[in-house]
């Protein structure tokens, strides 16, 4: 089995790598064609974080690499600001510290 590690990625209208003036249904509908590419690159879309009065979206995603990141953005023509490989850190992770 691949591992996997996290990947967040984020969007800025300010940017213009947030869809202007996108609804809830409206994302609801590109989510969906988000998760299809999603699964022919092998990434999980694990929580999306949108402000959609600010125009902004912090994504986190499971994936083998970044590139896989990169393809699932391209497939679906969505510009991004960063994709960056993080760690999560909870406060269970702290416990066991």
């Amino acid at each position: 089995m691949q591992t996997l590690r996290f990947f967040m990625d984020t969007h800025d209208k300010k940017n213009e790598t947030f869809p202007a003036d996108i609804s809830p249904k409206e994302l609801e509908g590109f989510y969906q064609s988000y998760e299809d590419a999603c699964k022919e690159e092998g990434v999980i879309s694990l929580k999306i974080h949108v402000g959609f009065e600010e125009g902004r979206a912090f994504c986190l995603n499971m994936a083998p690499d970044v590139d896989a990141v990169y393809r699932v953005h391209q497939k679906v023509g969505l510009p991004y600001d960063t994709i960056t490989e993080v760690t999560t850190i909870s406060p269970a992770d702290l416990l066991r510290l």
